[in-house]
């Protein structure tokens, strides 16, 4: 049975160190701060950049192109491995159809090769917890084709609930109008967001302050979770809010392991400093 790789790209939110214990190639997203050159988000500093999101810049992505997938494929495949490249939500991003194709032509030039696409429908550590179940399997001895029906299974099992500090930020990338944005403001009013089935983030409630959104999360995560050996968190440089949600998810529901770590460059350019999210194993999303 030949080896195999498993390639992300940086919506999953994963840090270089996990993505080396796990045995995982990550593309990077490009993000342009305001008038600078695109960049690779791996590059940008994640702290300093809240800091300059605070400071009332602006930040932008753009998807990894197809060329760029189907070379690291190419290499994958010529030193005699086959791939499978899970995706950041097509939902939310063209990334996930870049790689696609890429797949498909890297595929249908070597016949002999397993190359393989899957879209996660996962955004932030959502995705990147799905990647890190998948290569937990795939260490535990799972085929590539039984990696890629495992991901198949229980990718809308993967549950993602967020909150954000400053609605500013959704009014931007238009998940939020201007007027919601303005009396929310004024009023301190949180929303209570997940990604839904199609992949798309989508608001399902909201919350009277900071610290109630937050406490919403944990009460979201009570109803359906079912598996309670690990569950990530990351957060918008608010470690505190992440520290205390952690805690209510080992104190009160028993959780053993809780991975906590920034929301990335990617998503956090569109939500802003003081986001917070927790993905977990539910019921359904």
């Amino acid at each position: 049975m030949r080896d195999y790789v498993i390639l992300t790209d940086s919506g999953t939110d994963l840090s270089a160190e996990m993505a080396k214990q796990l045995d995982i190639e990550i593309l990077d997203l490009m993000v342009i701060m305001e008038n600078e050159e695109p960049r690779p988000n791996s590059s940008v500093e994640t702290k300093e950049f809240y800091k300059f999101l605070s400071e009332k810049h602006m930040a932008t992505t753009s998807a990894v192109n197809s060329e760029t997938f189907a070379e690291v494929m190419e290499k994958i495949v010529t030193d005699g491995k086959d791939v499978i490249y899970l995706g950041f939500s097509s939902g939310l991003s063209n990334t996930y159809n870049a790689g696609r194709l890429a797949a498909e032509e890297i595929a249908e030039k070597h016949p002999e090769a397993k190359v393989y696409a899957v879209d996660t429908l996962c955004a932030s550590l959502g995705e990147g917890m799905l990647v890190y179940l998948a290569a937990k399997k795939k260490q535990a001895g799972a085929t590539i084709d039984e990696l890629r029906d495992y991901v198949e299974a229980n990718k809308l099992h993967l549950c993602h609930w967020f909150t954000v500090e400053d609605l500013m930020f959704l009014k931007r990338g238009g998940r939020v109008s201007a007027a919601t944005a303005v009396v929310g403001t004024m009023l301190s009013i949180k929303p209570v967001m997940h990604v839904d089935n199609a992949g798309k983030l989508i608001k399902m409630g909201t919350a009277r302050g900071r610290k109630a959104s937050v406490d919403a999360l944990f009460e979201k995560t009570k109803a359906n979770a079912i598996e309670k050996d690990i569950m990530f968190i990351c957060h918008g440089d608010c470690i505190d809010d992440a520290n205390y949600l952690a805690d209510r998810l080992k104190n009160e529901l028993g959780v053993k392991e809780v991975i906590i770590d920034y929301t990335g460059v990617v998503i956090g350019s569109h939500s802003g400093p003081g986001t917070l999210a927790v993905f977990y194993i539910g019921t359904e999303r």
